[in-house]
């Protein structure tokens, strides 16, 4: 079965170095699902942090599903992202000593569950970003050229 993805983060692969990946569960409440498949999740500015022995994952927007009969959760609230034990302990070690950030990637279901690609990425510098710049137009000019 295919995945069928609800949200992407665009602008973490620019703005980031992404060093691993990793799926996680996520906590939804009521019509959440509901408007989540619809595809109206927003990831922007969305980023995932430690507390204590869990980690959530902060302004994630999900918007009220319009059909709801049901008062529905604050779009931006911190939701539980769903992980095994050993891999918090390894995700907190690594944030706090080598400096990285938790970014999600994308939204997406499999299976009918929904899931959060989690990235462990560095942040890129400004050169970094003019490098990849640089590359992208180079690349297409060169597939211009090639089509002439």
């Amino acid at each position: 079965m295919a995945d069928k993805i609800a949200a992407t983060n665009r602008r973490a692969r620019f703005n980031y170095a992404i060093l691993e990946s990793l799926e996680a569960g996520i906590e939804l409440k009521g019509a959440e699902v509901k408007s989540l498949r619809s595809g109206q999740a927003i990831l922007a500015d969305s980023y995932a942090r430690a507390e204590g022995d869990e980690i959530f994952l902060y302004n994630m927007h999900i918007p009220p599903y319009e059909f709801s009969s049901q008062s529905s959760p604050e779009p931006t609230r911190p939701r539980k992202l769903l992980l095994h034990r050993n891999q918090i302990r390894r995700l907190i070690s690594e944030v706090a000593i080598k400096r990285l950030t938790l970014i999600p990637l994308r939204v997406y279901f499999k299976n009918g569950i929904a899931k959060v690609e989690l990235g462990v990425a560095k942040s890129k510098k400004l050169y970094d970003k003019r490098d990849a710049i640089k590359q992208r137009e180079s690349d297409r000019e060169l597939k211009r050229r090639l089509s002439n």
